[in-house]
């Protein structure tokens, strides 16, 4: 597909039914509200039952679909096979895999357990999400798969070096998947934003100067669909992604460690960092 779908063209596109993960806040919430305004109904997934409750309630008062809430916590293995026996019987054609999280400062001071975690969340998790619904998109021939990537995911990033090389498994997953499943009338997506004021900094300990809002990313996201590998949703991820991409590899991670060095200023030199889920 090469012209991006209106509002009102989505649900036509993709047909009735989209999933979301990470929908209880941050991107994941914003996505979620932006795919009801299209007229999609949700399978909404996240950690949090109470919070999905809640969102539920508001996008069926709002704009009249239908929603369900799948409470799991991707990080446990059982969680696609719940997914998947959830929405075996409903006509799903998009899937967000906006679920995520984030650390700060340096690996050697981290948890183990918390680092092995973030990746069975950002990676393992997306993975599964994206062998289900690709396999189920691809015997309809129609569907789409929008995957969260980073403005960090295109170098290695010191103090974050565990999440940004999350982040880059899922920019190569999506630009792969996306030249494996067009022909088959699937659009694959990576939305690779800049800093965002979705509480993902304060639970990761980092202090950011400049952010943009969930729904700047969101919207921009789903207008991106169809038309690109990848977007840089909102003006500051296009600067800040751009400005780096002038640079050379080993320069860049120059950059994001004096970034990042200005982000975790205030955190004790032998503080083991905080890890927190950004969405779920």
């Amino acid at each position: 597909m090469n012209t991006a779908c209106t509002p009102t063209e989505y649900a036509r596109r993709y047909g009735p039914w989209a999933v979301v993960t990470g929908a209880s806040e941050g991107i994941g919430r914003a996505l979620a509200v932006e795919l009801a305004r299209r007229g999609l109904h949700l399978v909404l997934v996240a950690r949090r039952e109470p919070l999905l409750q809640a969102l539920a309630a508001d996008l069926r008062r709002a704009h009249g679909i239908e929603c369900r809430v799948v409470a799991a916590d991707l990080a446990d293995a059982d969680a696609l096979r719940r997914l998947a026996d959830g929405t075996h019987a409903l006509d799903i054609g998009l899937l967000v895999a906006a679920a995520g999280f984030g650390s700060s400062g340096a690996l050697a001071d981290t948890a183990l357990d918390n680092e092995l975690d973030m990746v069975d969340v950002n990676c393992r998790a997306v993975l599964g999400l994206s062998w289900l619904f690709a396999r189920r998109f691809k015997a309809q021939r129609r569907g789409g798969i929008v995957l969260l990537s980073s403005l960090v995911a295109f170098q290695g990033v010191p103090r974050a070096a565990n999440y940004a090389a999350t982040k880059a498994y899922i920019q190569t997953l999506a630009e792969g998947l996306r030249a494996e499943l067009a022909p088959f009338g699937v659009d694959v997506l990576a939305s690779a934003p800049g800093p965002i004021a979705s509480g993902f900094a304060q639970r990761a300990d980092m202090r950011m100067s400049a952010s943009l809002q969930p729904d700047v990313v969101a919207t921009a996201t789903l207008d991106a669909l169809g038309r690109s590998t990848t977007v840089r949703p909102g003006w500051l991820s296009k600067a800040l992604g751009w400005s780096l991409t002038l640079l050379p590899r080993w320069a860049m991670v120059q950059v994001m460690a004096r970034v990042m060095k200005g982000m975790t200023a205030h955190q004790s030199p032998a503080r083991a960092a905080g890890l927190d889920r950004s969405t779920g």
